[in-house]
């Protein structure tokens, strides 16, 4: 993929795996020309900027000694929380450990991961979900009305919310509106959602 400040391609797969979490990823290779004003961490704190902002605030992310939690306004409810972040490589993870949108006897699992690696066509930008259980789907078998209902809300505001994040964060540190193009990856096996 060969990286103009005028185009931008951001890949994306969004599936269930085989024991119906989900797995989510979407990524764009920046110019090689913004790999000092960009890191994993930075990426982490964007994006936590970015969530508030694009939800009108009706989504708070909150950072205290504990993780990060995403609360919804005004309950203090945690929709999702998380443990803190650490650094794994070229990436922060942050791993899942409960919220009202996490199957509760699926707290301990999933993890949403910033990656930030240079390449030879530039700098890969990455946000990925997996091991995800949503309490939408309810179990690892879920019936095919509550995979219908988890498509078309949360996974579909999901891929939005991500795409956008990266469209508006290439715009932000290359002073360019791009011509975009969203592509379709397989990265792993599973069930389109």
């Amino acid at each position: 993929m060969s990286v103009s400040l005028h185009d931008q391609e951001i890949a994306c797969q969004q599936v269930l795996v085989e024991d119906s979490s989900v797995f989510s990823i979407q990524w764009s290779v920046f110019p090689a020309s913004l790999a000092t004003e960009i890191s994993s961490q930075t990426l982490l704190s964007r994006y936590l900027s970015y969530i508030r902002s694009c939800t009108f605030t009706i989504i708070r992310p909150c950072t205290l000694s504990n993780g990060i939690e995403f609360r919804l306004f005004g309950t203090g409810k945690s929709l999702i929380s998380f443990l803190p972040a650490v650094t794994e490589g070229a990436s922060v993870v942050l791993r899942i450990c409960g919220g009202l949108l996490v199957q509760p006897r699926q707290c301990e699992r999933g993890e949403l991961r910033f990656g930030v690696e240079q390449q030879a066509e530039g700098v890969r930008v990455s946000l990925q979900l997996s091991d995800y259980c949503p309490l939408l789907l309810g179990s690892s078998s879920p019936s095919t009305l509550r995979r219908w209902l988890y498509r078309i809300t949360q996974a579909a505001i999901h891929r939005l919310v991500t795409v956008r994040f990266l469209i508006l964060l290439h715009r932000d540190l290359t002073g360019a509106k791009a011509t975009i193009r969203v592509v379709k990856v397989k990265v792993r096996e599973g069930r389109p959602t």
